[in-house]
Order: C-alpha cells, then sequence, then structure tokens
C-alpha cells in the first residue's frame, strides 16, 4: 500500500482503542482468512444496524416516488418531477463539503436517531399536503443537507462493529440492500402509491423514519466522539478534507471508488431513451433491473467465495469489467443482449469490495466519519454530473453510443489508475 505522506496531520488525535473498548462487542479476534455473511449477521450490533438502514431505504425510496409523483401532478413540468426524485439525493453534495467534521465531532447514535427524528417530521409535513411543490421541494433539499452527516456515521461505526474481512463483507451487505431497494423498492412504492395515493404514501414513510429511530436508540449501543471540538464545523470539514486529498495514499483511493464507476451511470441517463430506440419501450424497466441484479451477484459471489487477498489482486479486472460489456451497445443489441451486458457491468461494481480494508487503514481513525462521509460525498456528486453528462450528450449522439462512451470513459479511467486497483 501506498505509504502516507506529504500531508499534514490533523490536529485532533485518534481516539485510543481503550475509549472503544466498553461500547464493542466481545473480543472479536481479527478475521485473517476469508469470512462468511452468517458471521456478519452473527454480530447483534451488526444486525441493529442493518435494520435501520433497511428502514432507511425503503422510507426513503417511497418518499422520493411519492413526491415525484405530486410534484408532476401539480406542475407538469417533467423537469420539476424528475428534481423531485433526486432532490433527497442532490444535498449531499453541500452537507459533505459544509457539515461533515460532525459525523466524528459528535456520537454516532445521536447522529442517526436525530436524523430519523428530522425525516419523520419532515415527510409528515409533506404527507398532510398544506405546501405548494416548489415549497416541497426546497423542505425536501434543506431536511437533506445533514444526511451527509448520518451517512458517514453509519459508515464509519461499521468498522467498529465487524473486524478484519466480515467488515468487508459488511460493506457488501450494505451494498447489496441498497441494490435490493433498487429491484424491489420502485415497485413496492409503486404499488403503495397506487393503492394509498402519493400522499398517503408518504405516511409509510413517516413511520418507517419513527421505527428506525426508536431502534437505533434501543437497541444501538452508544459510542463516544472519535474528535474533540477544535473550531467551526464548516472550517473544520474544509481543513479536514483538504487534509484527507492531501495524502496520495487517500486520494488515489478516492479516486478509484469515484471515477470508474461513477462514469458508467453516464449509460443509465440514456437506457430510456436507447428502450424506445431499438422499439421496445417497456424494457426501460428490465435494463434498470439488469444492472442492479448484476450488482448484487457480484457483491454475494466476490464478497463470498473469493478469499480477501485474491479480492484485492482482482480489483483491477473487476473495474474493467464496468466498462467493457457497455461498449457492445455501439452494435445496438436488443433488450435481452443489451440486458446481459449491463448486468456483467453490474457485476464489476464488486471491484470496490477489494478496495475497502485499504482505503480503512489509510484514513486517521480520529477522521473515520469524515473520510467516509467524503467518500459517499463524491460518488454521489459524481454520479450526478455523469448522468447529467450522459442525458446531454444523449441530445445530440444515438443513445447506444453514449453508452458505449460511458464504457470507454470508464475504461480509460481503470487504465489510469490501474497502479492504485492492481
Amino acid at each position: 500500500m501506498t505509504t502516507l505522506q506529504n500531508a499534514p496531520e490533523p490536529a485532533q488525535g485518534p481516539v485510543p482503542a481503550a475509549a472503544h473498548a466498553s461500547a464493542r462487542e466481545p473480543a472479536h479476534e481479527v478475521v485473517r482468512e476469508g469470512a462468511r455473511y452468517r458471521e456478519v449477521f452473527a454480530v447483534r450490533q451488526f444486525r441493529v444496524l442493518f435494520a435501520g438502514y433497511a428502514l432507511f431505504l425503503g422510507g426513503e425510496t417511497v418518499k422520493m416516488l411519492a413526491l415525484s409523483v405530486t410534484v408532476y401532478a401539480g406542475t407538469g413540468s417533467t423537469l420539476l418531477g424528475a428534481l423531485a426524485y433526486v432532490a433527497g439525493f442532490l444535498p449531499h453534495a453541500l452537507g459533505g463539503t459544509l457539515l461533515l467534521a460532525y459525523a466524528d465531532r459528535w456520537p454516532p447514535r445521536a447522529v442517526m436517531v436525530g436524523y430519523d427524528l428530522v425525516r419523520a417530521v419532515v415527510a409528515a409535513v409533506l404527507a398532510a399536503g398544506l405546501l405548494s411543490p416548489v415549497a416541497m421541494l426546497v423542505l425536501v433539499f434543506v431536511a437533506g443537507v445533514p444526511g451527509a452527516v448520518a451517512s458517514a456515521a453509519r459508515g464509519a461505526l461499521l468498522p467498529e462493529l465487524l473486524d478484519g474481512d466480515r467488515y468487508v463483507l459488511g460493506r457488501a451487505v450494505f451494498s447489496m440492500a441498497a441494490g435490493g431497494t433498487q429491484v424491489l423498492g420502485f415497485a413496492t412504492g409503486g404499488m403503495l402509491i397506487v393503492a394509498l395515493g402519493p400522499y398517503g404514501a408518504l405516511w409509510i414513510t413517516v413511520v418507517s423514519c419513527l421505527l428506525s429511530a426508536a431502534l437505533l436508540r434501543l437497541r444501538l449501543s452508544e459510542r463516544p466522539h472519535r474528535a474533540a471540538k477544535t473550531g467551526g464545523g464548516v472550517r473544520e470539514t474544509w481543513r479536514v478534507n483538504r487534509a484527507l486529498l492531501r495524502r496520495p495514499a487517500v486520494r488515489s483511493l478516492l479516486l478509484a471508488q469515484w471515477l470508474p464507476a461513477a462514469l458508467v451511470v453516464g449509460a443509465e441517463g440514456v437506457l430510456v431513451p436507447y428502450a424506445d430506440r431499438i422499439g421496445v419501450p417497456g424494457a426501460a424497466g428490465m435494463l434498470f433491473t439488469a444492472v442492479a441484479l448484476g450488482m448484487l451477484a457480484g457483491d454475494l459471489v466476490i464478497g463470498r467465495l473469493v478469499a480477501p487477498r485474491r479480492r484485492e489482486r482482482l480489483a483491477g479486472p473487476l473495474a474493467l469489467l464496468l466498462g467493457a460489456p457497455l461498449l457492445g451497445f455501439v452494435l445496438s443489441p436488443g433488450p435481452v443482449v443489451a440486458g446481459l451486458l449491463l448486468a456483467g457491468s453490474g457485476f464489476g461494481v464488486a471491484y470496490q469490495l477489494g478496495l475497502a480494508r485499504r482505503f480503512l487503514e489509510a484514513v486517521p481513525e480520529g477522521n473515520r466519519g469524515q473520510a467516509f462521509g467524503l467518500a459517499l460525498t463524491g460518488t454521489m456528486t459524481a454520479q450526478g454530473v455523469f448522468a447529467a453528462g450522459g442525458g446531454a450528450l444523449g441530445e445530440v449522439a444515438a443513445p447506444g453510443l453514449v453508452v458505449g462512451a460511458a464504457g470507454a470513459a470508464s475504461l480509460l479511467a481503470v487504465l489510469a489508475l490501474w497502479r492504485v486497483l492492481a
């Protein structure tokens, strides 16, 4: 692993191991061999954290679908309807640049529970139907800004619950949950909206937020904050972000996590017009599902069947798999072949499992929450930028060519980062 150098150490040091000893699960030994998923779920505190995350994913999916339907019905604007769908994600970029220091300054359980309660209040206001569509968008955007802090706190808590290869598999479980939400969440959310109406469905989100808050507050052990207050939160966020990005190992691993996967998101932005171009408009949903199924399969197979050291060596080849199948779209394949190509690309996302341990070791423990938040913020920002870029390119080029170009760009990024990935 590249040596950390040329970067000032953060002013606050790492939290001593003894500070966490009383809050940990009983004596996890370091796992040197490949772990099993059942070992991950055997840790009670992980089960609590995962259950809270599952409730979060389900509630957010229903909320964003209901909000999109409500805004579009109230305005008739396709643009505002699309903005409604991403309004809960865009604030991560703002929160990630202003507030991430609080992920290490505040106890993680308090951060997650507090944000669940904020989400519950916001969903209740939306469900009451008192706001105009534009006011609803503004409320969701503002309330989403501290979400970056809650996500960072959750990500940084994971290695405190799981050691060694169990941590890597725990990351894979969270990734599979997100992919499963894409496969099942949209269909379930759509049925709830049909049955209850968009405002009625929003009350489901309220209930999920309150259940998550209660579960985490009552069943998740509290852990101390990692860093002491050393100044204003915004200034500290900027300072630590700069310090992290100055570290060659951290910076290169962040780029390796961000670029190859985010570039292929530009392809997803044109799957709907691609399905229309090949004469099967109804196949768009199947194409999106193929990506999610590929991601699920990759995390399951690479996480379960591949030994930790080999998994890290496979990071480069798996990253190549992200973009390579997409080159076939220049031939305008039919929906079945296109779905297989997209599933193969989604499988390649498992390359990130080979980077998880290295990134954890590269960041200072005292700034672990902020480092995880920075990684997530960069991921979401890059995906948004490249998705918009793919859509813009689709205005002047055939959708199949856009998908192929996204694959080629991802391959070039992998080759540029090959020393890190391999």
